[in-house]
């Protein structure tokens, strides 16, 4: 594959979109050896999740991709979504900005919320040092959208180095305002059809058979793929909104730049409350088609992933989620991964809306009780307990 400049490295990957392929080695090119990974997570977010501000954990995740899309020069980059955090990767000539961005969202996250964030780059070279390697794919979820999957162990390297202390960014000077255009945060928590939302992380273990490790990945997926549309978490005709979304003040937070924030939440409340006027009567307008954006809103999301390991957010009934544990658990015992989950009532869903009158708005999907962060809190216990 030949690539004209190094920003459209990833842009040419060739796509695809049917999911059971994401352990395909074949569908992943590695990175060159001079771009750099960026990665970042809310420090104590257990803590956090405790005091019930997941959704403002997961706004602040979702803050380090939007800050990194509007880097002027927009071109496609590999990133992913982590609940209390993100990861994302960068050629060499965007490392400064890339860098001013992450360290304006740690001061933006500090100076709203009181919240710590441990921002970090690595150089790609010092993870293949490591006999590690952070491989690509793009897995297609709708004609606007695709999302980034990683394999190689290299992200999980440069994270567990970032919470070591090593690579960090520091804060950006008081009063630096990271540009979080398009981030929102208007839908309603979204109640799960089957029961619960379950969260589901399982990680390859170091020194297990990849192809052992890939036949317990497709067992899960041919359970998931038993439910309706694969346990996908939104419906088909997209989630609801409300007059008064609780996201709303922290789209204040995110949107407010040097305005006061009760004059900017006041703007949102307005806009908000038309836009729910249009959603309710399904009004349509030169920019946006309710029933349309809403079923893109749908097809939009991540609710499944790759990174380093299967991330899901499901869907399902307690049967189902007894089934898919099994499954893991059994493999754990047998030495092949390491896996969390987490059962929840609800999920929530944090977006970065580039334009409502285009199709390539981007849904993060989480839990809505902890997520990822709760089931990566049991993977973690798994790894400790093997030290032992």
């Amino acid at each position: 594959m030949k690539h004209s400049k190094p920003e459209d490295y990833y842009s040419q990957i060739k796509p695809f979109s049917d999911f059971t392929q994401v352990t395909d080695a074949n569908l992943y090119q590695s990175l060159p050896d001079d771009w750099i990974i960026g990665v970042a997570d809310v420090v104590d977010s257990t803590g956090a999740i405790e005091a019930g501000l997941y959704k403002t954990i997961n706004t602040i995740g979702a803050s380090i991709i939007a800050a990194q899309f509007n880097i002027p020069g927009k071109h496609a980059f590999p990133y992913v979504f982590g609940g209390d955090g993100a990861a994302f990767a960068i050629w060499p000539e965007r490392r400064k900005a890339a860098a001013e961005a992450l360290s304006a969202v740690k001061r933006w996250a500090f100076e709203e919320f009181n919240m710590a964030l441990r921002v970090a780059l690595v150089p790609l070279r010092e993870i293949r040092e490591q006999g590690l390697d952070v491989a690509v794919a793009r897995f297609q979820v709708s004609d606007g959208v695709d999302y980034a999957m990683f394999r190689g162990g290299g992200m999980v390297w440069a994270e567990t180095k970032m919470k070591d202390g090593d690579f960090q960014l520091e804060m950006a000077p008081e009063g630096t305002i990271p540009n979080l255009t398009g981030l929102s945060c208007r839908w309603t928590p979204l109640l799960p059809k089957r029961g619960l939302v379950l969260s589901v992380l399982a990680s390859p273990r170091a020194g297990a058979e990849p192809g052992t490790y890939r036949k317990i990945i497709h067992q899960v997926l041919e359970l998931v793929h038993s439910l309706d549309r694969d346990g996908h978490p939104v419906p088909v005709e997209g989630p609801t909104t409300s007059w008064q979304p609780k996201g709303v003040t922290l789209e204040a937070h995110s949107s407010r730049g040097k305005q006061k924030y009760w004059r900017r939440l006041l703007e949102l409340r307005i806009r908000v409350f038309v836009a729910w006027l249009f959603f309710l009567t399904n009004t349509s307008t030169s920019e946006i088609n309710p029933s349309l954006y809403r079923a893109e809103v749908s097809d939009n999301t991540d609710f499944r992933k790759f990174d380093d390991g299967l991330k899901l957010t499901l869907d399902c009934d307690a049967d189902m989620a007894s089934r898919i544990e099994n499954v893991l658990e059994n493999a754990y015992r047998q030495g092949i991964l390491y896996y969390g989950t987490f059962r929840q009532n609800e999920a929530m869903m944090t977006c970065i809306v580039p334009s409502t009158a285009t199709n390539d708005h981007m849904h993060f999907v989480d839990g809505g009780s902890g997520g990822y962060a709760k089931a990566s809190i049991m993977l973690k216990k798994q790894l400790v307990a093997e030290k032992q």
